[in-house]
């Protein structure tokens, strides 16, 4: 079973720019965007539940890998 979780993308100043979904502890995020192992994370159920945007790429592949009933449910 696969484990999904988000990491910080981080900007200017250290705010975080954009969200990445990551699979099982990965540093490389499902866009192929590669990560700071010390970033902020977050579960996947946060995904959609924070101020800052979610990369778009990591988004949809998120979408298309973890079933739908997981997501309603959770």
């Amino acid at each position: 079973m696969n484990v999904y979780g988000m990491r910080a993308e981080y900007g200017r100043g250290g705010t975080v720019k954009a969200w990445h979904m990551m699979k099982d502890g990965r540093l490389t995020a499902l866009c192929g965007r590669d990560l700071a192992a010390d970033a902020a994370t977050l579960t996947d159920h946060d995904w959609a539940h924070t101020s800052e945007p979610i990369c778009h790429t990591c988004g949809a592949l998120y979408l298309r890998q973890v079933p739908y009933d997981n997501m309603i449910s959770a």
